[in-house]
């Protein structure tokens, strides 16, 4: 008789075993859901020391004006900035990638993108008719790039990248003799760049799959000024360097 006023009714029994269940199952559950490793992709696709690919993607240039410092006493040439409106371009290209190690891999990205930039003037020295300048721009493109990845998750791995490039602008019209007097805005055909940007590795099962968006900032002035010293549309820039986002798609 003693012994059973020590036996728990039999509700708490079940609140008791629901309660150790809880205990002893939970660190389970939390292991199942954050580090259970799944079947892995194509498992040594990074282990190959040179892979190649090819690239799809969107684009949006725009233009950075630095203007000149008009003298005391002077009337400035332009009265307001230059209006930028930019449209969406897109870009094809291959991808050469020389792996370093497991973390670390030296990419060449060239390839060829297709933008459009529209400057519109707001100066009184330009007629109403002629303050819009259509700047139609296809690059060869060419980037030497660091992929720095972290340790590869499942069938995802995210990393940042950062490099260095160079292009060709074929519709520059910078040997063009015409200048804005007839209608024609002049670009330098080669520019420099700096790109910062990143993304994820995507491991499906036949090809590995990966979206990444960059930076691309011009370092070198691309204006070709017009023959006259004096012209509304150049004469008062400094200095003009592009700068634009990639949102690529690469398949390797």
């Amino acid at each position: 008789m003693v012994l059973l006023q020590f036996i728990p009714p039999q509700n708490s029994m079940k609140k008791i075993f629901v309660i150790i269940a809880i205990i002893v199952c939970a660190p389970d559950m939390s292991a199942q859901l954050f580090t259970k490793e799944r079947v892995k992709n194509i498992q040594n696709i990074d282990k190959r020391r040179l892979s190649y690919g090819y690239t799809l993607g969107f684009n949006s240039y725009d233009f950075n004006f630095d203007y000149k410092a008009t003298p005391e006493g002077e009337e400035p040439i332009l009265d307001a900035d230059i209006a930028v409106t930019k449209s969406a371009g897109f870009n094809v290209g291959l991808l050469g990638n020389l792996r370093i190690n497991d973390y670390l891999d030296l990419r060449l990205e060239p390839m060829v993108t297709f933008s459009k930039r529209t400057l519109t003037y707001t100066s009184p020295f330009i007629e109403p008719s002629q303050s819009v300048r259509e700047v139609n721009s296809t690059y060869i493109h060419i980037p030497l790039l660091l992929k720095i990845s972290t340790k590869r998750l499942n069938n995802f791995k995210p990393f940042i990248v950062g490099g260095i490039s160079t292009s060709i602008n074929l519709s520059s019209n910078e040997n063009n003799p015409d200048d804005n007097s007839v209608g024609q805005f002049r670009t330098t055909t080669n520019t420099n760049y700096y790109e910062l940007g990143f993304g994820i590795d995507f491991y499906l099962y036949y090809f590995k799959f990966t979206p990444s968006i960059r930076g691309v900032f011009a370092t070198s002035d691309e204006l070709v000024k017009d023959s006259d010293p004096n012209s509304p549309y150049t004469s008062a820039i400094d200095k003009l360097s592009t700068r634009g986002i990639f949102i690529n798609f690469t398949f390797q």
